[in-house]
């Protein structure tokens, strides 16, 4: 860990979203100077986190950020994990070094200077408010026999959700995860060049736990995040959860495909039978939406038939 890191980290973890502290007596817990104490909570800013600053008062989390703990998430998940405070994207990380990982390798960071999303757009990943992970997994088979696992991973992720009690789930084709009508999570998977007897494939998930409101403003779409809950989730213990879902859910999928899981992702789907529209950009195409096919299409009912969608430049609206 960097030494600007361990002083930070320090400095969050006396700091909370409760009640005002004093720079003097952060200063006096540390052994630094107020300066330091200063420019430390100067620099977090930049890191998306709000500390709120008042004469006479001193410092206050605007929101309250979690931290996972190293050692519980390395001793809890039974594959390489790879836990950093900053870093391009964990993604990049893994596409970098897939010559070394074995399926089921795990990258997780607290902040993401270079987070992606589909389509290239930016995943707004301010410090330690979020879940930002990716897993590594090869196949032994062919890219086109990998063809729908990003609805396989959602569905995973709603699963693993599910079973820490999160209500109000939702899966919007293909692979965005919803709370209550909003983003809440969304997912990036990316090809390892390999043999094409053989697919390797990174899979980026982001998980949105505490929006800060100033961090929020950045995104161009509504969006949600797990703040509401009567009980705060444990990031540690919900990675841990998740990765052991996701690793049950893609080898089921790599002996049986999509097929056990279209009923699982019809249960939480948000347009199931109703009016939408399929952009195809320059073309749209309206119709009844009838949910996925075993491909992991999407199915459209129109006047004349109903018919099978797939690809990457695709987007799924209401009508």
């Amino acid at each position: 860990m960097n030494n600007h890191w361990v002083r930070k980290r320090e400095i969050l973890a006396l700091l909370n979203a409760k009640n005002f502290v004093s720079g003097e007596w952060l200063a006096n817990e540390l052994g630094l100077s107020r300066m330091a104490i200063n420019q430390h909570i100067n620099s977090l800013a930049d890191y998306g986190i709000e500390i709120f600053s008042v004469k006479g008062k001193g410092y206050k989390l605007a929101t309250p950020i979690t931290l996972v703990d190293e050692q519980k998430l390395i001793n809890g998940i039974d594959n390489r994990c790879f836990y950093f405070d900053e870093i391009t994207s964990t993604n990049s990380f893994l596409l970098n070094h897939y010559e070394d990982l074995k399926s089921g390798d795990i990258c997780v960071s607290e902040y993401q200077s270079a987070g992606r999303g589909r389509r290239g757009r930016q995943w707004v990943s301010p410090y330690a408010h979020h879940l930002y992970a990716s897993l590594f997994w090869q196949f032994d088979q062919p890219p086109a026999k990998t063809v729908g696992l990003s609805l396989v991973i959602a569905c995973s992720i709603v699963e693993g959700l599910s079973h820490l009690s999160v209500t109000g789930l939702g899966l919007k084709w293909p692979n965005d995860i919803y709370l209550e009508g909003k983003k809440l999570a969304g997912i990036l998977i990316e090809m390892v060049p390999t043999p094409q007897s053989s697919t390797s494939l990174v899979i980026g998930f982001g998980i949105n736990l505490n929006m800060p409101l100033s961090q929020g403003e950045l995104i161009d779409q509504p969006w949600s995040d797990l703040s509401g809950l009567m009980e705060p989730l444990n990031k540690t213990e919900l990675l841990i959860c998740l990765h052991k879902q996701l690793k049950q859910d893609i080898q089921t999928f790599a002996k049986f495909g999509l097929a056990p899981f279209i009923k699982q992702w019809a249960k939480y789907d948000l347009y199931d039978n109703q009016p939408i529209r399929l952009i195809m950009s320059p073309n749209e195409v309206c119709g009844l939406y009838k949910g996925i096919d075993e491909q992991g299409a999407v199915l459209i009912e129109t006047e004349d038939s109903v018919k099978a969608y797939i690809g990457g430049e695709i987007s799924l609206r209401s009508a």
